[in-house]
């Protein structure tokens, strides 16, 4: 990828919307009492403290059913809502049940039989959220009922009956399990219902919901247990062939994400339905959505099963290009941004722009070579989103505290040597940039350290997605600083 190219390309994409900044933060990072932040009433302060700053996107990570590790990349679902987010005091107090009512089992069965009773626009709205997604709801819910009854293991571990999805088998379960499914499906109009709510108050005052589309989805879920011929697996369920990227600048191994990866000529035979099922779940929850690893769409990294380390895997081409030609014919516009970082080459780049999409800038990575590194700011396009950091970079006080010293000059040099110091020059330089967006985490805006860091990528530390703030690290002055640095680089959004 060349900085060249993108700077002869001026047009930007009306995903962008007008030139404004935006805030990274998932809302399990979210203050609140329980162990992730969520949908309650911390949610909404945060939005009004984005609104007096001025700030016109809010940027969130997958919001979708997580595994134990809470990775959001890892999901149960592509489409299920994580249901850690939902608030159950809303709940309770919207369902007429008591607060003291603390089991959330007991407390889902309780507001179920309360819809019986309540207004009948409560029960019209339930079932019409059971109707619009019946086509990944009903087989997401028995997926959980199935996997809480057989200890938690993935659906390759199942009794081959139900691994295989055997209609006599299904239908069984279906019946003795019948309240847990209800439950399931119960949870996720909450989620929905909540997330609407949130995000009708977030865009009222201005601010535009920016999603997270992960281009793979976890082995261990609904969609590959339902959907087996889309995947390149063997007759047991087992993984053909796994995702990754090869060594890179966060690991010298690479990365062994371990999803399976798609049978693209079945996908293709059905137009890409499935794509498009997933577009249109994403585009309920958000205003627009990044696409992680975007070059994917054009090559993806195959790693033979067995292999300990993505090391000794494999471009290999799929049909992007028929793909986004196929989602352009049926959405109009494709209001996607392209992760487009790491190993990119020039038909990545050629598929990117042919669609005119707005591709991404990560300023730590800007440094580490010369002039002409697209990174730099003078190198920017302004169809294109620039950050500090993402979730997977090191807070910009820690990556900068941690570069070599001559690294460090050259960073403050460039920088013009800032009275202000690291990371608020940093974060300054972003607003300044030509991106039509500017998007900074959350932890940038408060000046924290690698100890606050969201995530390690090619780890298993305990530490990953757990990250939250609390209000006592905001200063008072917070708002009306990025405000100002809104306003002066013409980014104010209201």
């Amino acid at each position: 990828m060349t900085g060249q190219r993108d700077q002869g390309c001026e047009r930007v994409s009306p995903v962008l919307g007008a030139r404004s900044a935006g805030v990274l933060l998932h809302p399990t990072s979210l203050p609140g009492e329980g162990d992730t932040g969520d949908f309650g009433a911390e949610a909404y302060h945060f939005v009004d403290l984005l609104s007096a700053a001025g700030i016109g996107v809010w940027q969130v990570l997958p919001l979708n059913e997580v595994h134990d590790d809470g990775s959001p990349y890892q999901c149960q679902s592509a489409h299920a809502g994580d249901s850690r987010l939902i608030n159950f005091q809303q709940v309770s107090a919207e369902y007429g049940i008591a607060p003291s009512v603390e089991d959330r089992i007991a407390l889902l069965d309780s507001a179920i039989a309360q819809l019986a009773r309540l207004p009948a626009e409560h029960g019209e709205r339930y079932r019409a959220f059971r109707s619009r997604h019946a086509y990944w709801l009903e087989d997401f819910a028995l997926y959980r009922a199935i996997r809480r009854t057989h200890d938690e293991q993935p659906w390759w571990a199942w009794p081959v009956p139900l691994r295989d999805r055997d209609p006599t088998a299904l239908e069984e379960v279906r019946v003795s399990l019948h309240d847990a499914i209800e439950r399931c499906c119960f949870t996720q109009f909450l989620f929905f219902e909540q997330w609407r709510r949130l995000r009708a108050y977030a865009n009222d005052r201005g601010i535009r919901l920016f999603g997270d589309m992960p281009i793979f989805v976890a082995h261990d879920s609904a969609d590959v247990w339902v959907h087996r011929h889309l995947f390149d697996l063997d007759n047991a369920g087992h993984a053909l062939s796994r995702s990754g990227v090869p060594p890179d600048y966060f690991s010298a191994t690479g990365q062994l994400w371990g999803n399976p990866l798609y049978r693209w000529d079945r996908m293709a035979e059905t137009d890409f339905s499935w794509w498009k099922e997933r577009l249109e779940a994403q585009l309920e929850l958000y205003d627009f959505l990044r696409v992680d690893h975007f070059r994917g769409f054009q090559a993806c990294w195959s790693i033979p099963m067995g292999e300990e380390t993505a090391m000794n895997g494999q471009w290999v081409e799929v049909p992007g290009r028929a793909l986004f030609e196929s989602l352009l014919e049926h959405f109009g516009q494709l209001p996607i941004v392209a992760e487009d970082l790491g190993v990119i080459t020039e038909p990545v780049v050629a598929l990117r722009d042919d669609f005119e999409l707005p591709g991404m800038r990560i300023l730590q990575f800007a440094f580490d070579s010369d002039a002409l590194n697209p990174y730099l700011p003078h190198n920017h396009a302004r169809n294109c989103v620039v950050y500090t950091g993402t979730h997977d970079n090191d807070t910009t006080l820690g990556w900068f505290e941690k570069c070599p010293e001559e690294v460090q000059a050259h960073v403050l040099a460039y920088l013009g040597e800032p009275s202000e110091g690291m990371p608020a020059a940093l974060v300054r330089c972003a607003f300044a940039s030509v991106a039509q967006l500017t998007v900074v985490p959350m932890q940038d805006l408060l000046m924290l350290d690698t100890t606050h860091r969201m995530n390690t990528p090619g780890t298993c530390s305990p530490d990953n997605w757990r990250w939250r703030f609390t209000w006592s690290m905001c200063p008072d002055t917070l708002a009306s600083k990025v405000r100002a640095w809104c306003d002066m680089y013409g980014r104010l959004a209201h």
